[in-house]
């Protein structure tokens, strides 16, 4: 795909009037990064279309937050080039900073201020006119259920409300793409969900482009497409359900009294390879639900328990990397 710049009046490099809006809002070729100790990021192509929701998959040490930082401007790349919004992140630094909003893995509120205080700073950072600011930040801290503790200090929030609160200020300027890394780590299953019901309603309601890095299976399945990373390269991408289109089949875990005597007969009548895990035998098959009654007739051994599981992500990461991402995340903290 050929990458058009912009002139300054709105037209494109090739001398139409092609709005801006019609230009993917991120684009990166061959994006590299090295540094002393070794490559980060090893030549990613990335294509992301205006108003999607678009999720980094991977553990940690993949290159997420590396790839973020060059698109973000936060770090130059040690080879290729990438775009947002239309603007060159190396050559057109500052016109890419004024089009995102960006919400990092740790807070970078000042808990000394209050919400009104820290959102009311943020835009005047971003020269955003007093009375705008105002209007501003009274909608969004609404939209996100904040509007009753907009004069609490911040050090009183909970991590939930903190990380709402983040949101919300990297909205404030109304960039164009909202990057955020890792956006729920270390909050409980509840408070994530409720950080996915606002990200939702924000991006309908402002028509932002959301680009997140995650680690969380469940997370990733919130994104309209995914990009699979795995030691700085990606492996796989498209929707939640093309990738897992790639397994095909589901997964039947099955508990028995005699697990190699099961094993045999499912491999005698049904022509099926089992695998043993975790205290139980493992087949893959085209639909689960339909095989299971037809198995518990055939098998003679006492079957204990019988788990239908349909593709997820970590099957697909598992399929081109031969480990799962919890694997591997256990494998980086060693």
């Amino acid at each position: 795909m050929a990458v058009r710049s912009r002139h300054s009046d709105g037209r494109s490099a090739t001398g139409t009037d092609e709005p801006l809006a019609s230009v993917p809002v991120i684009q990166a070729r061959d994006l590299a990064k090295s540094y002393p100790e070794g490559p980060a990021v090893r030549g990613v192509d990335l294509t992301v279309p205006a108003g999607q929701t678009f999720g980094f998959l991977g553990p940690n040490g993949a290159g997420k937050t590396t790839t973020i930082a060059m698109l973000c401007t936060l770090t130059a790349p040690s080879a290729g080039r990438a775009w947002v919004a239309g603007h060159d992140v190396v050559a057109d630094a500052h016109r890419v900073r004024r089009q995102i909003g960006l919400v990092f893995q740790d807070t970078t509120l000042d808990q000394g201020l209050t919400a009104w205080e820290n959102l009311r700073f943020h835009a005047r950072l971003h020269g955003v006119p007093a009375a705008d600011a105002r209007t501003r930040a009274r909608d969004l801290l609404d939209l996100a259920g904040l509007s009753r503790r907009r004069d609490s200090l911040v050090g009183t929030f909970s991590g939930g409300m903190k990380r709402r609160l983040e949101i919300v200020r990297g909205l404030m300027h109304r960039p164009r793409v909202l990057f955020l890394d890792e956006p729920t780590i270390g909050l409980d299953p509840q408070t994530r969900a409720q950080i996915w019901h606002h990200l939702h309603e924000l991006r309908r309601r402002e028509r932002v482009t959301l680009f997140l890095t995650t680690h969380y299976l469940d997370e990733a399945e919130h994104c309209d497409r995914i990009a699979i990373i795995d030691d700085g390269r990606i492996i796989a991408e498209g929707t939640p359900a093309e990738l897992k289109t790639v397994i095909g089949a589901d997964r039947v875990e099955l508990r028995s009294s005699d697990d190699r005597a099961a094993a045999a007969q499912l491999r005698d009548r049904f022509g099926l390879h089992a695998t043993e895990g975790e205290g139980s035998l493992r087949v893959r098959v085209e639909d689960g639900a339909a095989f299971v009654p037809r198995m518990c007739a055939a098998l003679t051994v006492a079957i204990r328990s019988v788990t239908v599981v349909r593709p997820s992500l970590d099957d697909v990461f598992f399929h081109y990397t031969g480990r799962t991402i919890r694997e591997t995340d256990q494998g980086a903290r060693r």
